[in-house]
C-alpha cells in the first residue's frame, strides 16, 4: 500500500477515535508528502517519500532539543511523540553492525584512505544500506573515524 493511503487510512482512524495528538501528527506528514508531489507534479516514489520523513524526524529532534533547552518540557514531549509516529512509517534502522560491515564494504570496494575524499566512501556506503535507515550524521563520524 503506498505511503499516502496507509496515512490517509490512520487519519481516517485517528479521526474516529478522537486522537487528537495522532491526528495533528498524521496530518503534518500528509501536508509534508503532498505538497512535494504537488511541487514535483509527479507521483512520489518511494526515495523521496523516506526523504520527507527523514526531515520531519529532524525537525522534530531539533524541536525537542530547543524546547528542553528553553524549559518546556511539555512541548518537548509532544514533539518527540510526533518523531515517534513519523519514524513508526519509516523502514528499520540499520544497526551498528550492518553499518560496520558496510562501511568495511565500502572502504574496501573504492580503496579510498584518505579524509579528502569521504563523500565518495558515504556514498558508497549509503548505497550498501539502501532499503535501511541511516542517520547521515552518525554515519559520517564513522566514516572519519576510519579514515583519520
Amino acid at each position: 500500500m503506498p505511503l499516502l493511503d496507509r496515512i490517509q487510512t490512520d487519519l481516517v482512524a485517528a479521526m474516529k477515535a478522537r486522537d487528537e495528538a495522532r491526528l495533528s501528527a498524521l496530518r503534518m506528514m500528509k501536508t509534508a508528502l503532498k505538497k512535494l508531489e504537488i511541487d514535483s507534479m509527479k507521483p512520489l516514489d518511494e526515495s523521496a517519500e523516506m526523504q520527507v520523513l527523514n526531515s520531519l524526524i529532524k525537525q522534530r529532534t531539533e524541536s525537542a532539543e530547543m524546547f528542553r533547552k528553553g524549559g518546556r518540557i511539555d512541548m518537548a514531549e509532544k514533539e518527540e511523540a510526533e518523531r515517534s509516529l513519523v519514524e513508526s512509517y519509516m523502514p528499520a534502522s540499520a544497526s551498528a553492525e550492518e553499518i560496520d560491515a558496510a562501511l568495511a564494504a565500502a572502504l574496501a570496494e573504492t580503496g579510498i584512505t584518505s579524509a579528502k575524499q569521504m563523500g565518495v566512501v558515504m556514498k558508497a556506503t549509503q548505497a550498501k544500506l539502501a532499503g535501511k535507515r541511516v542517520d547521515g550524521k552518525g554515519l559520517s563520524e564513522r566514516v572519519r573515524s576510519r579514515l583519520s
